[in-house]
C-alpha cells in the first residue's frame, strides 16, 4: 500500500536564505524517507499555497499536513484545518515544537555564540495572536531551561506580550540587579535564543532588539527532518 503523501507546509518568507534552508528540510525528509512523496506548500507570502495543494490532490489521495512550524498558533488552529475541511482522506499533524531536540539544538548555538553561566538568555519567538498562542513556546523555553544554568525568559517577535526589546530589557535589569546584590560576581549578558527556523524578516528583528549575542536560528539541522517524519508516523499510527 502506497504511504499518504506528506505535505510539508511552511509559513514562507521573501529572504532567499530562509526558502532554501526551508527547502533543504524538504529534501532531507525525502532523502530519510525514500520512495515518500513530499509536497511543498506555504501558509503566508509563498506559493504554492496550502489550499491549492489540497485541491489540487487528486480525490481520494490520502495525504497528511506536516507543519513545518514551531508553535500552535493561528495557522496551525485557523488555517490549516480550513484548507483540508473538504477532505477528509487528508488529516494534520501536530507543529514541530516544542520538542527536546528542538531545545538541544538552542542549547548548541547558544554555546557557539559564547554562553557563559553568568548570562541570561531570551527565547525569541514569532508570536500568536490566540489566546493560548504562547504556550508551546512557553514549554520551549522550560525544556532549554532544564539544559541550562542561565535564566531562561520568552518573548514574542509579534501579536503576543512581552516583546523581544521589552524582554531584553527585562532580563537586563533583573541581571543588573543580581549584580547589585552580588558586586564580586561577573555582569551577566543578555543573549537571545532564536526560536526561528530560519533567516528572514523576524530573525533580522533581533538584531536591534538591544541583546548582546543572537545567536544562530534553527536551520540548517537535519533534527527537523527528523522531527516531521515523527509527526507524520504519529499520525499514522493514530489512524491505524
Amino acid at each position: 500500500m502506497n504511504s499518504p503523501v506528506l505535505i510539508a507546509c511552511a509559513h514562507g518568507t521573501r529572504n532567499a536564505e530562509g526558502q532554501a534552508a526551508i527547502r533543504q528540510v524538504m529534501a532531507e525528509i525525502e532523502a530519510l524517507r525514500p520512495g515518500l512523496r513530499v509536497v511543498e506548500a506555504y501558509v503566508d507570502v509563498q506559493e504554492p499555497e496550502l489550499g491549492g495543494v489540497v485541491e489540487g490532490l487528486p480525490e481520494g489521495t490520502a495525504a497528511v499536513v506536516v507543519p513545518l512550524l514551531l508553535s500552535t498558533g493561528f495557522h496551525i488552529k485557523v488555517d490549516v484545518p480550513k484548507a483540508i475541511k473538504t477532505r477528509p482522506e487528508v488529516v494534520a499533524a501536530r507543529p514541530l515544537g516544542p520538542d527536546p531536540r528542538l531545545a538541544e539544538l538552542l542549547a548548541t548555538h547558544l554555546r557557539a555564540a559564547g554562553l557563559q553561566e553568568h548570562d541570561g538568555v531570551l527565547l525569541a519567538a514569532a508570536g500568536s495572536s490566540l489566546p493560548d498562542g504562547s504556550v508551546d513556546s512557553e514549554e520551549q523555553a522550560r525544556l532549554l531551561a532544564e539544559l541550562l544554568p542561565n535564566k531562561v525568559r520568552v518573548a514574542y517577535g509579534a501579536s503576543a506580550q512581552p516583546t523581544v526589546p521589552d524582554g531584553v530589557a527585562s532580563l537586563r535589569a533583573e541581571l543588573a540587579a543580581e549584580l547589585a546584590s552580588e558586586p564580586s560576581g561577573p555582569a551577566g549578558r543578555v543573549f537571545i535564543a532564536s526560536y526561528l527556523l530560519a533567516t528572514g524578516y523576524f530573525h533580522d528583528q533581533l538584531a536591534k532588539a538591544g541583546a548582546d549575542v543572537v545567536a544562530a536560528p534553527l536551520l540548517p539541522s537535519k533534527v527537523l527532518a527528523e522531527i516531521a517524519l515523527e509527526r507524520y508516523d504519529a499520525v499514522l499510527e493514530r489512524l491505524s
